[in-house]
């Protein structure tokens, strides 16, 4: 009788952490679509995160600790040469905010930044965990 009480809490718990490992999945797998939609609906059009594949944009390829302007082999402005940041979470932020504000100068035309934090936490963590390591 005990070891059939015991032989059922261990399923029961089997069966919860199972379905729970599926839901952080799953939350996690929206939460990268969500960032994948965000990139390809903001950034995509210019940029790819494909090391060394320079579009009109540079590529977004370990973008987080990089200098600003300081990918070889792409043609930035003057103004992102010369900005003095490194890219993370906070400078990526505010840079997709308005980059105009951030570096003036900027060769980022016709695009002027997007309003929704929460798109831009989107993207910068789709950043981080595509591209980074």
């Amino acid at each position: 009788m005990i070891f059939r009480r015991f032989a059922l809490s261990v399923a029961v718990i089997t069966a919860i952490g199972a379905d729970a490992v599926c839901q952080v999945t799953v939350v996690r797998t929206a939460a990268a679509e969500d960032g994948q939609l965000a990139f390809n609906n903001v950034c995509r059009t210019c940029h790819t995160l494909e090391e060394g594949d320079n579009r009109l944009g540079p590529s977004l390829h370990k973008i987080i600790g990089r200098k600003a302007g300081s990918l070889p082999n792409y043609r930035y402005s003057n103004a992102m040469k010369g900005a003095d940041l490194v890219w993370n979470r906070a400078t990526l932020d505010r840079f997709i905010s308005n980059p105009d504000q951030v570096v003036p100068g900027n060769n980022m035309k016709p695009y002027s930044g997007l309003a929704s934090a929460e798109e831009r936490a989107k993207i910068i963590a789709f950043l981080e965990a595509n591209g980074s390591g």
